[in-house]
């Protein structure tokens, strides 16, 4: 059995079988496998209950009862992702991850992701005890395999991960610590070019906690995290096995489960991943890989696989992943840590938002309203020339179009283009061609009108708009309906939800800086509201009251300091609380909230994804969010959604859009990543 976790605790999901007889488990096998057919739920049943150690003994008295090798016999008897989940099992780790490399090196082309994820995760002991199985089982040297099949500072990297000499002292210099801060500034941020050498001696050899220690400093000089930093300096495979060291010397655990949900997520399953994490993690730190799933996806892994596989497969799978973490209804600290980590980064960090569009050089209004002019003049309409006027000017010089536009034609320029344009392309364009107040304002006052409200709508504009913004929101709504926004919502929306909105619409969020005292307090009164604490009063509505204020007015600064002593009060992250003792549109809001508080990008992406994913297209939201946030932050958005989901937000519109309205939407976005 693998060696205990942190203070001594185990943390894997398969531990030794108590009353182990490797003959007589040698013998149930062997009878589950005679005649015709198999009993494959006997196999997996028994082989998930067993430890590697003990396999590995039922292999051996499997050969002196009955003179033949199990995994042949396995091999025969099963097929498929069954198959492969079951024989990787029974071999040791070592020779189970100089498989998973020698299939990831030979034939044609070779799998990055495969080297990167075993060679950034594993131990000096596993890397060493790796080399040496390779050479027994393929009789050939891992280091030249791996030399002659990549290249360039990739290569390096990986030879230097190899040689399994990262430091081990858990004493860090502090000098040591601000020397390697300025050597990587001064090897990527603060040169031209970059000086990937130093990146892979110090992110190579250094010891983990000295890398930590190294990642907060970095944090506290630069205003951005280290992952930014890698992802603006390197490029291609380089970039992802740095950002695979990174993540994994922060937190292994928190690594594979986001390479669990990956695996999982969207159409297909990349079965491959997930059994090799599966069968490498369950005797290490499994328990730890669950917890953290549940966590930042708000969903078990159990109930992911369950969700996502089928048959013996799914079975074997379960069985391994060891319990369903929904039904536990408890946090846990290794997941705490994580989460507070997290508010951590986000309450440092120093984002510069970039749109996608920016104004165009050498403009000209007389002329940019001659060519539109000319496209919607006569037969037919040239959708591609407005495409590329609206599209390639900010809202600024849009606004002077239209201007120009009435002056040379006498002629209402959003008319023409209501005329002239349809479907989903029309929304695009007029959308881009209104001020972002008057295309929030519009918006809104289509979530609210007619038979029943798009709830979602208010609660992404509301939750995400500025004190500047919503005060702006406010005057375009009463410009063009005539009623206030307050009243609309008011008569429209009822009891708590009515009041969290109205207090985001009337834009009054603090602006200041962060109150440590005020934010120990306020993080008790959010514990208490959702039952993590012992209530100090009788009056649930006045604290309620208290909850709803804290969350809809404080400063984002002053609220992240309230999330994380909410975490250190509790061993709860905010966001999990919530979606587990809330419910309907309350919980959504104040979801929203705390999203747009921790990563307000992210929160944009999720959405964006969502719209998109699986049969249909949400267009209403996709058009929303590409319009509104083209000059904000749409590029950042672009990042966080190739962070998160390993594709370009450009490669998704592309594939599930099409036409003029594609090529919209193409053009506003910006690029592939």
């Amino acid at each position: 059995m693998s060696s205990p976790g942190k203070a001594g605790r185990y943390r894997g999901s398969v531990k030794d079988f108590p009353n182990f007889d490797a003959n007589q488990d040698a013998e149930a096998l062997y009878n589950a496998m005679k005649g015709f057919g198999s009993n494959k739920e006997a196999i997996l049943e028994l082989i998930i209950s067993r430890s590697n150690k003990q396999r590995i003994e039922i292999c051996h008295a499997y050969k002196s009862l009955y003179g033949k090798d199990l995994i042949a016999d396995l091999k025969y008897e099963l097929t498929g992702k069954f198959e492969r989940l079951i024989v990787g099992l029974m071999r040791p780790l070592e020779y189970f991850d100089a498989k998973e490399i020698k299939d990831a090196l030979k034939g044609i082309g070779t799998d990055e992701k495969c080297l990167i994820e075993i060679l950034a995760s594993r131990t000096n002991q596993q890397i060493h005890a790796l080399v040496e199985a390779y050479k027994d089982a393929y009789e050939r040297d891992l280091e030249e395999d791996v030399v002659a099949d990549t290249a360039g500072h990739f290569k390096k990297m990986l030879i230097v991960l190899l040689q399994g000499t990262r430091e081990e002292d858990d004493v860090v210099s502090e000098d040591l610590v601000e020397q390697d801060v300025k050597d990587l500034l001064d090897a990527g941020e603060l040169k031209w070019g970059t000086d990937e050498a130093q990146f892979i001696f110090i992110l190579g050899n250094r010891s983990k906690q000295h890398l930590r220690l190294v990642f907060d400093e970095y944090l506290k000089t630069a205003g951005k995290p280290i992952e930014s930093s890698l992802r603006g300096e390197l490029s291609g495979d380089l970039e992802k096995l740095m950002l695979a060291v990174v993540k994994n010397i922060r937190s292994t655990p928190e690594y594979f489960a986001d390479r669990l949900f990956k695996a999982m997520k969207g159409l297909g399953t990349r079965d491959n991943t997930l059994i090799r994490i599966m069968v490498s993690r369950s005797e290490i730190d499994m328990l730890d890989i669950r917890e953290i799933f549940r966590t930042k996806y708000e969903k078990s892994l159990h109930h992911m696989i369950e969700s996502d596989t089928s048959g013996d497969y799914k079975k074997a799978l379960l069985k391994l992943c060891g319990g369903d973490d929904d039904a536990a209804g408890e946090f846990f600290p290794e997941a705490a840590q994580v989460a507070y980590q997290m508010w951590e980064v986000s309450a440092v960090t120093r984002v510069e938002l970039k749109g996608t569009i920016r104004p165009a050089g050498d403009f000209n209004a007389d002329g940019d309203a001659k060519v539109l002019r000319k496209a919607m003049k006569g037969f037919g309409t040239d959708e591609d020339a407005i495409i590329d006027v609206v599209t390639h000017r900010s809202n600024a010089q849009r606004q002077e179009i239209i201007k120009a536009y009435k002056s040379h034609f006498g002629r209402d320029l959003m008319a023409d283009l209501k005329s002239e344009v349809g479907g989903a392309l029309a929304k695009v364009i007029l959308g881009l061609m209104m001020t972002p107040a008057q295309y929030d304002a519009k918006q809104l006052k289509k979530a609210i009108a007619g038979a029943g409200t798009d709830e979602n709508i208010l609660i992404e504009i509301l939750a995400t708009r500025t004190n500047q913004e919503i005060q702006a929101i406010n005057a375009a709504y009463q410009e063009v309906y005539h009623k206030s926004l307050e009243d609309a919502l008011s008569s429209d929306t009822s009891g708590h939800f009515k009041r969290i909105l109205i207090s985001l619409a009337l834009g009054n969020r603090d602006e200041g800086g962060v109150d440590n005292a005020k934010a120990h307090e306020d993080a008790k009164v959010v514990a208490e509201t959702l039952k993590l604490a012992d209530v100090s009063s009788d009056d649930s509505t006045s604290l309620e009251t208290r909850f709803l204020s804290i969350l809809c007015t404080q400063s984002y600064p002053q609220l992240r300091k309230v999330f994380q002593e909410f975490i250190k009060m509790t061993n709860h992250d905010i966001a999990h609380a919530i979606n587990k003792r809330m419910s309907g549109d309350v919980r959504d809001a104040f979801l929203a909230i705390v999203w747009s508080v921790k990563n307000k990008q992210a929160f944009f992406a999720d959405k964006l994804y969502k719209s998109m994913k699986g049969a249909g297209t949400d267009d209403r939201t996709l058009v929303r969010i590409i319009v509104s946030r083209s000059e904000i932050d749409l590029l950042n958005i672009r990042r966080e959604f190739w962070d998160i989901y390993d594709k370009s937000l450009y490669h998704m519109i592309e594939k599930d859009t099409s036409g003029d309205y594609c090529k919209a939407l193409l053009a506003i976005c910006g690029g592939e990543d």
